[in-house]
């Protein structure tokens, strides 16, 4: 398995720097497909699949962003292709959005989701309850009683978390996968998971080695779209937890042969969050943020097209940025992918 992996992973390498290399065409436009989204889906049992809220749920509030991403990129770039994974509220199996992105030829690919932190568990004293025991053996054997303490387990949504973050797919490590098991358990829960997956392990090593050659020559690329992302989010005022590489895998990410992020637009589990993330203003305001981040990204890459423009995009706002981020662009094509490290933290 491990040779076939290498060899497999050897004839990616060749073909990725055969077309690294090849020079841009004149005139050509940048961006001519995007690919749009929209996490989770209500499954076949009625059931929703996301994260819940207090009232809503992900799957909603992502196709309704998703939406108002799609008329707003059309109306500001119309001769862009606009492709939907899931133009419903109907579930589409993580493969296939993969597999509609790469067979539209996406020049971009921006999953919408929304975050969610576990329940807060608790643990309370509500009495006590007298325990009888023994102790010795035959006429020595005695009798006692002692007070065992009694509590209540419960658990209250976790309301503190807010904000945005966006990822991008990062090397493999064996932790942090709380994200990785919340995105990928649409994969579990498919009918026919086994018959459209088979084996596939998307944390294996194996799978992670072919992921990583193919999306290693857009990596630079997605994570500037990232940053560029979170900076606009922190333009209209919202906390923004920054442009992050995210080193467990995320099958859309992981599994589409071209640039692509996945947009956390807020934390559904905050009662503020959640109302500004169900409101028609904070769902405008979402997919305004990333139109305009994908207009700045095109300039970008117009630039980076052109021998005499900068190959480094510059923020307006520094302040909003982390530098670490920035430095790693450069960096992150020799970094050994086991020792790359989260390029944003909280």
């Amino acid at each position: 398995m491990l040779k076939k992996t290498f060899l497999i992973v050897t004839l990616f390498s060749v073909s990725a720097l055969l077309t690294s290399f090849a020079p841009p065409k004149k005139d050509q436009q940048v961006i001519k497909t995007i690919i749009i989204d929209a996490g989770h889906g209500i499954m076949d049992n009625g059931n929703h699949n996301g994260a819940r809220g207090s009232y809503s749920y992900e799957d909603d509030i992502c196709l309704a962003v998703a939406k108002k991403l799609v008329a707003k990129i059309r109306d500001q770039y119309p001769d862009i292709k606009i492709v939907e994974t899931r133009p419903t509220e109907n579930i589409v199996a993580l493969k296939e959005r993969a597999n509609i992105a790469n067979r539209n030829h996406g020049d971009l690919f921006v999953s919408i989701h929304v975050n969610a932190m576990p329940p807060i568990h608790h643990k309370e004293l509500v009495g006590y309850e007298k325990e009888v025991y023994y102790t010795g053996k035959g006429k020595k054997k005695k009798k006692h009683t002692r007070k065992v303490p009694q509590y209540r387990y419960y658990t209250t949504p976790n309301t503190h978390e807010k904000g945005t973050q966006t990822y991008i797919w990062g090397a493999h490590k064996a932790e942090d996968k709380e994200l990785a098991v919340r995105e990928n358990a649409q994969m579990l829960e498919e009918d026919n998971y086994k018959q459209t997956y088979g084996d596939i392990d998307p944390n294996s090593p194996e799978f992670v080695a072919l992921s990583l050659v193919k999306t290693k020559q857009y990596s630079t690329r997605s994570a500037m779209l990232s940053n560029m992302v979170e900076e606009q989010f922190s333009k209209v005022g919202r906390i923004s937890g920054g442009p992050m590489q995210r080193q467990v895998g995320i099958w859309v990410l992981q599994a589409t042969a071209m640039p692509s992020i996945l947009v956390e637009t807020g934390f559904i589990t905050n009662p503020d969050e959640e109302k500004y993330l169900n409101s028609e203003n904070g769902q405008f305001e979402l997919a305004d943020c990333i139109t305009k981040a994908v207009g700045n990204y095109m300039k970008w890459l117009e630039k980076r097209q052109n021998a005499n423009g900068p190959s480094v995009y510059v923020p307006a706002t520094p302040a909003t940025m982390n530098d670490a981020f920035l430095q790693a662009l450069n960096e992150h094509h020799n970094t050994p992918g086991e020792n790359r490290k989260t390029l944003a933290a909280k």
